[in-house]
């Protein structure tokens, strides 16, 4: 195994899709579907999937509300300069709580 691919489940996966590029300084770029997208660095690696809620019945991405034991996540992203991903992080996070992807 090379890597694992970390999917969450978001309710506007293009939306989520540039919030995350955002975050990760990354271009924008449209998702290849409504309901399931990549956000790739610029040498091609996945580093987060997007899916949309309830898409295709995957039992631990019904719903947020429907969460059971051991579907919760936790990302985490290792950044070049922490000093200057931190303020953009938090502005990002506002924005986030706004609008609730």
């Amino acid at each position: 195994m090379k890597r694992t691919w970390t999917i969450i489940g978001v309710a506007d996966v293009p939306r989520a899709s540039g919030w995350y590029q955002s975050l990760l300084g990354l271009p924008e770029t449209a998702p290849a579907h409504d309901y399931f997208g990549q956000i790739v660095d610029s040498d091609g690696t996945v580093l987060l999937c997007l899916h949309e809620w309830g898409a295709h019945g995957h039992p631990s991405l019904t719903s947020p509300h429907d969460a059971g034991p051991g579907t919760a996540s936790s990302c985490s992203f290792r950044v070049d300069n922490f000093d200057v991903a931190l303020p953009s992080a938090r502005t990002l996070v506002g924005r986030w709580k706004k609008s609730r992807m």
